[in-house]
């Protein structure tokens, strides 16, 4: 009988176990909290709930015998594996209330894709502005996580009244088409589903994937029947314009450029064409089961297993009021198996902790701020102030680059739990060098390869948001996750009103002037920060990708490491990695 057993079993096997049970009284004590949580959820969710709704309503694709976004996502990704991404981002605040593209991570037939379709509820899917920028996110994504990318395409084309928030520039509507060459020329497969009329932009993005399943009523175009009949070389349109336009509309109703007869039976651009939108997603599921995937055994080091302690104490965990500490561990101890954590230089740096942990089976490398006072701490101030949690000195900075550097040998994806003011600042922070180690910690990330995904729990504050792998870092950083607490800002409203204001204050005063209104304006910016720094806002502009309840953070660490390890470009077998015999000295 052969005697198997995971890699470096000593190391993996058995992890030290952090955080604890909490007790009544934590338990009563929190309420509060939990209350302030559900509050900020129900925001979210009314919020999800509208872009949901956007467009037309959802029986009126019915009636006509369609499938919504919605309706084709749910059929297509496995059950239980749906993890939306970008679903309030809408940073120029269109009319139409979101971007137009519903996407996310998740799995079809057991495999990790990024996924990403049209809303076509939403002007038949048409191009609108921030549109491109969402469709590049997860473009990106796939190609930091080197998985499939799958489209589900239904695009009317530009949104023509609006043609300068798509069309031009460097980041415009264009240029998915050359991210699209670039994950092909990479090896990424990017299958695509086709429904619908497709004119313009929209024949591009159905024809610039892999693979071309359609329906038999689709059709892709270079125009559509409205481009054709509106060309005119008079410059503008009189009654005999008018009426050549009417005939050629006409026409073009009856037969659409780009069906099916074209482009399956003639140019043989389509794979394939199915008579249901159903079998077209059956279809894009047979293609799935032919990418490359490890089986998950090949990179495992110990069975899979949920955390001791249960994720929902998160709620009671995590203080909404910000200037609260908390025991950092205690939030980690519920996101990871078995609750267990191989800690990296624990006495050193104190305000971060770093280390490994297990996910699903495999190895993850966390980072995150820890929390609290620190006495003595930094040695560097020499006792004129106390470490605080939340902020990066000089050990911390060199312990994360450090980390990051080893990871990047050892080929471990990174999940950082940001919750961060900001680095220390005056003459003895500068004199410790922390200027420079910021960005040296920045430039360790991006001398990797690594993935790396970032939870702001609370606050992400000035520099520090950037150098802990925020959406910033984004050749490394897959997506950016918020939560019910996130609040994200160049730094507190306060300290920015008093910034702003402070010699005015003064100057006002010497003159004899009355303060108020100065205050006014100060409290007035204060306000406008706290309105622009809400976990909705967060979304709605792209600070963070999703906003997640704090429950639910765990499958969204279980979906980056899946993907991780489903077929990654490099890798650095188990049994020579060098920082758990660091760990361990």
């Amino acid at each position: 009988m052969p005697r198997k057993q995971t890699p470096l079993r000593p190391y993996f096997e058995k992890m030290p176990e952090i955080g604890k049970e909490l007790r009544e009284g934590e338990i009563r004590r929190s309420q509060e909290n939990v209350e302030l949580v559900r509050e900020q959820e129900a925001i979210l969710a009314a919020e999800v709930e509208r872009v949901k709704n956007s467009g037309i309503p959802a029986a009126k694709i019915h009636e006509r015998g369609g499938m919504t976004i919605y309706d084709r996502l749910e059929y297509l990704i496995d059950e239980g594996t749906w993890c939306p991404l970008h679903t309030l981002y809408n940073p120029t605040d269109n009319e139409e209330g979101c971007t137009g593209v519903v996407n996310g991570l998740g799995k079809i037939e057991g495999k990790w894709a990024v996924v990403i379709g049209f809303d076509n509820k939403v002007m038949a899917g048409a191009w609108i502005a921030g549109q491109a920028e969402n469709i590049l996110m997860v473009t990106d994504m796939a190609k930091r996580l080197n998985v499939p990318l799958v489209w589900l395409t239904n695009c009317s084309g530009v949104k023509l009244m609006e043609q300068e928030t798509v069309y031009a520039g460097r980041r415009s509507s264009g240029a998915p088409f050359y991210r699209h060459a670039d994950l092909n020329q990479l090896g990424i497969p990017i299958l695509n589903g086709i429904y619908g009329t497709n004119p313009a932009g929209g024949g591009y993005q159905g024809i610039s994937p892999t693979i071309l399943l359609a329906h038999e009523g689709a059709n892709i175009a270079v125009g559509g029947a409205g481009i054709v009949g509106g060309m005119n070389p008079k410059g503008h349109i009189d009654a005999a314009a008018a009426q050549q336009l009417i005939e050629g509309t006409k026409s073009f109703k009856a037969k659409a450029p780009g069906r099916v007869e074209t482009h399956f039976d003639h140019t043989a651009y389509f794979r394939e064409v199915h008579e249901t939108e159903q079998g077209v997603l059956d279809g894009i599921k047979d293609y799935m089961r032919m990418m490359p995937a490890y089986d998950p055994t090949m990179f495992r080091v110990a069975e899979p297993a949920d955390p001791r302690l249960s994720p929902t104490d998160l709620d009671l965990i995590l203080p909404a009021n910000q200037k609260r500490p908390y025991d950092a561990m205690q939030i980690l101890a519920r996101l990871i198996d078995n609750s267990e954590f191989m800690e990296y230089r624990p006495g050193y740096g104190r305000e971060v902790f770093t280390g490994i942990a297990k996910v699903d089976g495999f190895p993850v490398a966390f980072i995150g701020n820890q929390q609290g006072v620190f006495p003595g701490y930094p040695a560097y101030a020499e006792g004129a102030y106390p470490g605080v949690g939340g902020k990066h000195y000089r050990e911390g900075l060199i312990k994360q680059a450090e980390f990051v550097t080893l990871c990047g040998r050892d080929n471990l994806p990174i999940v950082w739990l940001q919750d961060t003011t900001g680095i220390d600042v005056g003459d003895a922070a500068e004199e410790a060098e922390l200027l420079a180690l910021g960005q040296s910690l920045i430039y360790s990330i991006e001398q990797t390869e690594l993935s790396m995904m970032c939870i702001v729990l609370r606050k992400g504050s000035a520099a520090a948001h950037y150098i802990m792998a925020g959406p910033q870092a984004n050749n490394n950083n897959a997506f950016t996750l918020g939560t019910p607490l996130t609040e994200i800002y160049v730094m507190h409203g306060e300290t920015a009103a008093a910034a702003s204001y402070a010699r005015r204050l003064v100057k006002d005063e010497e003159a004899g002037k009355d303060l108020q209104p100065t205050l006014d304006k100060m409290n007035q910016m204060i306000q406008d920060y706290q309105d622009k720094s809400r976990p909705a806002y967060c979304a709605k502009t792209g600070f963070v990708d999703e906003i997640v309840s704090l429950p639910g953070l765990r499958k969204y660490i279980q979906a980056f490491t899946g993907a991780n390890y489903q077929n990654p470009k490099s890798i650095t077998p188990v049994h020579q990695m060098l920082l758990p015999r660091i760990i361990k000295g």
